[in-house]
């Protein structure tokens, strides 16, 4: 089958690659229908992490049941589903208290797993025609057949969750003002996400035009960190007081304005001066343990100069982590059915398989209007 392979810093090529199998009883194989790339696999893509060359890359995954295995018990050949980029097991601990991003069983040694990513266990990514699911019964969503809502079904697999997520993190209520730092698309989800839930205004930040025309158009107030400190323009538009919550869709790769490379605590940062005291923080923008790109040798390993004297003097709160996908899924899925959530504004590309070199390009260097690409195998 065909399948997008990462091959070094800022390449990738779709080539034939053995066949996914069934494996185990509890296994099902999916025809991929959908497949989407995340921001997340641009730091893959870009050298920032310990990927190797050969990786199949594609965490965000829907398509048709192809085969199942004889231990699955829920599902048939033929039914649409979408997968969580989490691949957990449904009976470890975490899984069983719904923490199933750090599931303890799928990647032995370290809590929690994925498809096509590095260090995130032995599963194959979905950029590909076929994909492997291991414990089928638990990591498959069961979906309306046909093709209504495609694009829309796809961000299940992780943005649309995540940016949930992040409003989750943050304890985002009706009538509260939330800041989210970052427009791609887990942010804008974020933002969205904190319509859904109520928020009286949301402000976006960031520098790309297309992005902050995106949350404008879904009602946030964005914001162009471009043209002048973030924090001192959300103040003027509180009054001076901030907001109630805070989240970053951004991570580790953040810029500064004027800054002529990255400040990797530069948002955490700003949201901790931007959040009122005694506000809370969500943070699913992804931080990581080691970044061999990262600007300086404290930041190398992971750490970052973070105000936490101000965090602690404001009394403010922070959630972090990666998306448990299978606590939001099902009801996001049912928004998405009954006409109440659209998360597909954020889709600006599908493409066939093959565009995937070109496309991994464009969405990196965030050029003719890259904000979400679908791809089509």
């Amino acid at each position: 089958m065909k399948a997008v392979v990462y091959k070094g810093p800022f390449e990738v090529a779709v080539e034939e690659v053995e066949d996914p199998a069934v494996q185990h009883p509890n296994d099902v194989i999916v025809k991929v229908t959908s497949t989407a790339i995340c921001g997340s696999d641009l730091h893959m893509y870009e050298g920032r992490t310990a990927a190797e060359p050969g990786i199949t890359f594609g965490h965000e995954n829907m398509g048709t049941v192809a085969e199942v295995g004889p231990g699955v018990t829920t599902l048939k050949e033929g039914d649409r589903v979408v997968m969580p980029f989490n691949v957990a097991c449904g009976f470890c601990t975490n899984c069983v208290e719904g923490f199933t991003g750090y599931c303890l069983t799928v990647n032995p040694g370290f809590p929690g797993g994925a498809y096509g990513y590095v260090a995130m266990g032995p599963w194959k990514g979905g950029q590909a025609e076929y994909l492997r699911v291991p414990y089928a019964d638990f990591n498959c969503l069961k979906l309306p057949p046909g093709t209504e809502h495609e694009n829309d079904f796809v961000l299940l697999a992780d943005i649309f969750p995540t940016g949930y997520h992040g409003c989750e993190l943050a304890q985002v209520r009706p009538g509260e003002s939330v800041a989210v730092y970052g427009a791609g698309p887990v942010g804008l989800m974020a933002a969205y996400s904190a319509l859904l839930r109520g928020a009286s205004k949301v402000f976006v930040v960031d520098r790309v035009a297309e992005r902050l025309r995106k949350a404008e158009e879904i009602g946030a107030v964005p914001v162009d960190f471009s043209q002048g400190d973030p924090v001192e323009q959300i103040q003027e538009q509180t009054d001076g007081a901030g907001t109630d919550k805070g989240i970053d869709a951004v991570g580790y790769q953040a810029a500064a304005r004027g800054a002529d490379r990255e400040e990797p605590a530069t948002v955490l940062n700003s949201l901790v001066r931007t959040v009122r005291a005694t506000g809370a923080l969500g943070v699913p923008g992804l931080y990581v343990p080691a970044d061999p790109g990262a600007p300086d040798e404290q930041a190398k390993q992971g750490m970052l100069l973070v105000a936490i004297g101000k965090l602690f003097e404001k009394g403010l709160r922070m959630g972090t982590g990666q998306c448990n996908v299978k606590r939001y899924n099902r009801h996001l899925r049912d928004l998405i059915i009954a006409g109440r959530a659209r998360p597909s504004f954020v889709v600006s590309h599908e493409l066939p398989l093959d565009q995937a070199p070109s496309a991994y390009d464009k969405f990196d260097k965030r050029i003719e209007g890259y904000t979400k690409v679908v791809l089509r195998p």
